[in-house]
């Protein structure tokens, strides 16, 4: 039986659905820089990547384009985008739980930090979390892996077995196989199971549910 003990959460489609303000927040960059996108169903390929990544993946913008599709994201998603957002059902219960249960919970986003940290406390849910890590507002430390190693270094106390990363997106389980750690891939987020399959997650899961089965047992 592994023995996790430090359990990292991605926060878009893992913890939080912020399907509405995310994609409603690069519709609006888009628009301003000559881009109507009527369908969000579209953009829902921007939920988890970082927005440097996705910008230039989806519509080949250049670095400087780029940035520009970025600053004018979040000049929506600062004044409303971030609470156009739900918590997936249970999540509040599972994280109290947890908690109980002396489980050291992080939260680990490509989202900026300062974003994170808000909208955690927008939920009411900062409590049950000893550490938020996200990317810098200037784009650096945005990777998965980047934000996982980091936090693998504030808790050098702990081995590597005790780490698990929780995530819906591939991106959250490549990062936990390059510096050496488990992971879940819940499909109740915005990656594919066809997606979360090939990046081979040590465990995969269909709901919340099954995710405090999987979890609690093994303390």
């Amino acid at each position: 039986m592994n023995n996790y003990k430090v359990i990292l959460f991605d926060l878009d489609g893992t913890l939080s659905d912020p399907k509405v303000g995310i994609t409603k927040s690069v519709q609006y960059a888009l628009q301003r820089m000559g881009i109507d996108e009527t369908d969000l169903d579209k953009l829902e390929c921007f939920i988890g990547p970082p927005l440097q990544v996705s910008f230039s993946d989806y519509y080949e913008f250049n670095e400087e384009e780029t940035q520009k599709a970025i600053d004018l994201y979040r000049e929506r998603f600062k004044e409303k985008g971030m609470f156009e957002n739900k918590l997936y059902s249970h999540i509040t219960s599972l994280l109290k739980l947890l908690k109980e249960k002396n489980f050291t919970l992080v939260v680990a986003t490509s989202k900026p930090t300062i974003f994170a940290e808000k909208i955690a406390d927008y939920f009411n849910i900062t409590q049950y979390f000893d550490l938020i890590v996200g990317s810098h507002l200037d784009g650096t430390r945005s990777s998965k892996t980047e934000i996982i190693q980091y936090i693998l270094d504030k808790y050098k106390d702990f081995s590597h077995e005790e780490f698990i990363m929780i995530g819906d997106r591939k991106h959250d389980i490549i990062g936990a196989t390059c510096t050496g750690i488990d992971s879940i891939g819940v499909t109740y987020g915005y990656g594919s199971f066809e997606e979360l399959n090939i990046s081979k997650p040590t465990h995969l899961v269909e709901s919340v549910d099954q995710l405090k089965e999987l979890l609690i047992p093994l303390k």
